[in-house]
């Protein structure tokens, strides 16, 4: 069957905005400036998470990982994007369809269970203070890494392979600005009953479970802040929450309409708009949102900008 689709075409074509050609200078323009802002920003993140004391703590070596993972998120597809804005072909071999696709699905299920991590840590902070250090020693932390990292990069070679032994003897054109899963489906010439539900086993295990687990977690927070007598108690309370909060909103939102939601003809559109929500706009957010809204980082970073001045 792989040879079958080597015989038909040796390449997909990334239409993406191809019919917007009096705007291609533009969104170059556009998306190498939220690229930059994405290192610049993630960067930053990490470097204060590392080289500032007052931040070595298990909230915050799960956040420098939230940035290292959000550089690699747009690392994978960014490029290309820019690279096809300029090129009057925009098209991707099968070989590289498949490393973009493997790596696109390693690096987002890891941010997914890094979330619900993320999540615990502050359940497990303000609901069982005493025993916080105790539970979130840097063992577990580093553990809970690489055991996400473990699942993901074992999960998605099957679920890479299942789609790329499908005959593609259509068309090859992508409607989307990168390779993903469900542009890549409709253009199967066979029953893709199997790839369905081993993209549904994947938005259970990395999608609806994390985020029932954040659920959770945030409802016992929301519980326990609510019996703190003083509004001042409650209010510095949920500053230490919201900026996750946001977060997980904007992404499980975008990525749950994506992957989980019924397709339509009249969702494609909305859809390829989402999937560059939560590869792109998202890591652009993570550290202004994280900056704004949590005091630590913001000392920090006045310190770092003050000594180089």
């Amino acid at each position: 069957m792989i040879k079958e689709n080597h015989t038909v075409f040796s390449d997909f074509i990334l239409l993406g905005y191809s019919e917007l050609l009096d705007l291609q200078a533009l969104l170059f323009v556009v998306f190498l400036t939220l690229y930059a802002s994405i290192i610049i920003g993630n960067g930053l993140i990490i470097y204060i998470t590392v080289t500032d004391p007052a931040l070595d703590t298990p909230m915050y070596f799960f956040l420098k990982n939230l940035s290292f993972l959000e550089i690699c998120y747009t690392s994978v597809t960014v490029p290309k994007i820019l690279v096809n804005l300029v090129v009057e072909k925009a098209n991707i071999s099968f070989i590289a369809c498949a490393v973009q696709l493997y790596f696109l699905l390693v690096f987002g299920g890891t941010e997914c269970l890094l979330l619900a991590a993320m999540a615990y840590d502050r359940y497990v902070a303000i609901c069982n203070p005493l025993r916080y250090k105790l539970i979130m020693s840097r063992q577990f932390c580093q553990g809970l890494i690489i055991l996400f990292m473990g699942i993901n990069m074992t999960f998605h070679v099957g679920q890479i392979y299942l789609v790329f032994i499908l005959p593609f003897c259509c068309s090859h054109e992508i409607n989307n600005l990168f390779c993903d899963i469900p542009p890549l489906l409709e253009l199967a010439c066979a029953k893709t009953y199997i790839n369905t539900i081993m993209l549904l086993s994947a938005s259970i295990l990395f999608i609806i479970i994390p985020f029932f687990l954040i659920v959770a977690s945030y409802v016992k927070i929301i519980s326990v802040i609510l019996k703190i007598p003083s509004m001042e108690g409650q209010k510095k309370m949920f500053s230490t929450c919201s900026a996750h909060l946001i977060m997980v909103s904007l992404f499980y939102g975008s990525a749950i309409i994506v992957y989980i939601s019924p397709k339509t003809k009249e969702s494609v559109d909305i859809n390829k708009f989402l999937s560059l929500f939560y590869t792109i706009l998202v890591p652009v957010l993570n550290p202004i949102i994280y900056s704004l809204r949590n005091r630590e980082v913001k000392v920090s970073l006045k310190n770092l900008f003050k000594r180089q001045m």
